[in-house]
């Protein structure tokens, strides 16, 4: 059979990936929206769905205030005697911790913290012991991937941190992960930052402290220099292998506008790769090298795409999200409807506005929502952060309402344009391609506000790690949203 990249589209980065009890499980970075961590399952690699989040507390994680793309940074999942183990950064408080479930589908421990550096840390269990490691500067000051040995009840340090690999040359060598497959301990990492130069490299020793050698055809997997090429940025993986015995890397990627414009807005999302060990105990991966559209593998499974998201085809629990920690008196949400009670916080604050999104996950789109606002402001914002974002929404001006569409841009703030309601209800549209966002409302017919170009909102600008989220929002008042319907083309 055969399935098409992204396997989960939008911004899901830095996949991680485990086998248990039959099924594959998957957690993504979250950075600072909450709950934190998406948690993914699957049966077959390729159709994955969201059964919730990893950090669902405010005791398990600090979000409060932090900037645009700080918080949850890459986290690893691991199955060991029945127990499920989520390890992670939070890149703010430059702490790493890890939570423990026995049930996946309930709810994950406190965290416990462990006295290493860096970020990007994985685990790694064998013959009862637990081995820690992430990038950073081990106790003697020398950098690269840093191990140590950890009681994994307590989180303390049994052995001192050492650095085991310095990488292949590349800048930033980041996301190692440890396995044993056969006689070898494989060491596989990532480098050239999360950009058009990322790559997944590896190394390899028949002991767990090394000395790593690494692979000779180093990274074995990019597409940095696959031009022109929509996919980009490939790095940053986990090995795995399927029910059948093949293997693959699950690894992050992104998918820029147009061959011929660099920018993504999307996010990072989720790509599989195949992988071939050889006779040598060395693998390759991917298509001569690079990740594909497109890849053939075993199996019966049938890759399915959901193109129509609404209120009742979804859970607020799942695909649904918050920036940082929500006051949760704010929100009344209901199978068929929202109702928001918006503050005085907005969207250019680095605080927590009244706000409730989901992940864009494909360029095109078309989004319409019946908003009924009764003081203040209430719409629909396409999200980037802090600085940049567009929003088409209602709001109360003097003694009457108005629709508006206001543009952020680098902290540039500008109502495009406005034009007069009879009343604080009426249906938000907005129409998406590669290129750019329209935006309109209903008045006895469609009225075009304006367009926002996407590129403006993509990580060559903006900056930061995260995607563009499509989100509900109120500020000062309160806004019912109904009827929401986005589907994808």
């Amino acid at each position: 059979m055969q399935y098409k990249n992204p396997v989960v589209k939008g911004f899901y980065p830095d996949p991680s990936v485990c086998f248990a009890d039959g099924k594959f499980y998957m957690v993504c970075s979250s950075f600072q929206y909450f709950p934190g961590v998406p948690l993914f399952e699957s049966d077959d690699l390729v159709n994955w769905t969201q059964i919730g989040y990893v950090l669902t507390r405010k005791s398990q994680v600090m979000l409060d205030k932090i900037n645009s793309s700080g918080g949850v940074f890459a986290p690893t999942i691991r199955y060991n005697n029945g127990r499920f183990y989520m390890v992670t950064t939070n890149d703010t408080t430059h702490q790493n911790f890890y939570v423990y479930t026995d049930d996946i589908h309930g709810e994950w421990s406190e965290p416990i913290y462990v006295d290493q550096g860096g970020i990007d840390p994985s685990l790694y269990f064998e013959d009862g012991h637990t081995y820690f490691m992430s990038n950073g500067t081990d106790d003697e000051g020398n950098g690269g991937v840093v191990q140590c040995e950890i009681n994994i009840e307590t989180g303390e340090k049994l052995s001192p941190s050492k650095s085991i690999w310095q990488g292949s040359g590349g800048r930033f060598l980041e996301s190692p992960h440890l396995y044993k497959i056969g006689d070898w301990y494989y060491l596989m990492a990532a480098e050239g930052g999360t950009e058009y130069g990322h790559m997944i490299t590896y190394a390899r020793s028949k002991t767990i402290w090394g000395e790593f050698e690494g692979y000779p055809q180093n990274p074995v997997i990019t597409n940095r220099n696959k031009a022109p090429y929509i996919i980009q940025g490939i790095g940053h993986g986990d090995l795995i292998q399927d029910k059948n015995g093949d293997w693959h890397i699950l690894c992050l990627g992104f998918r820029q506008m147009h061959i011929w414009m660099a920018y993504h807005h999307l996010g990072r999302e989720v790509f599989l790769v195949p992988v071939t060990f050889h006779e040598d105990g060395w693998f390759t991966a991917g298509r001569d090298g690079t990740a594909a559209k497109h890849y053939d593998m075993k199996g019966n499974f049938l890759q399915t795409e959901k193109m129509e998201y609404t209120f009742e085809n979804t859970d607020w629990d799942k695909e649904w999200c918050f920036l940082r920690f929500p006051n949760e008196k704010n929100y009344e949400l209901y199978e068929d409807r929202a109702v928001l009670h918006g503050t005085g916080i907005t969207l250019d604050d680095v605080d927590s506005p009244t706000f409730i999104a989901m992940r864009q996950r494909d360029f095109c789109f078309e989004l319409s929502c019946d908003v009924d606002v009764d003081q203040g402001e209430g719409g629909i914002t396409m999200y980037m952060s802090e600085n940049e974002h567009y929003e088409v929404a209602v709001r109360k001006s003097g003694e009457g309402y108005e629709a508006i569409l206001r543009l952020n841009i680098g902290g540039i703030k500008h109502v495009q344009s406005k034009v007069p309601l009879e009343g604080g209800s009426t249906n938000l549209i907005i129409r998406a391609d590669n290129f750019g966002y329209n935006f309109l409302f209903e008045n006895g017919g469609e009225v075009f506000l304006g367009n926002g170009a996407t590129k403006y909102l993509s990580t060559e600008v903006a900056g930061g790690f995260t995607g563009v989220m499509i989100g509900l929002y109120a500020v000062n008042g309160n806004t019912e949203f109904t009827n929401f319907k986005c589907l994808y083309n």
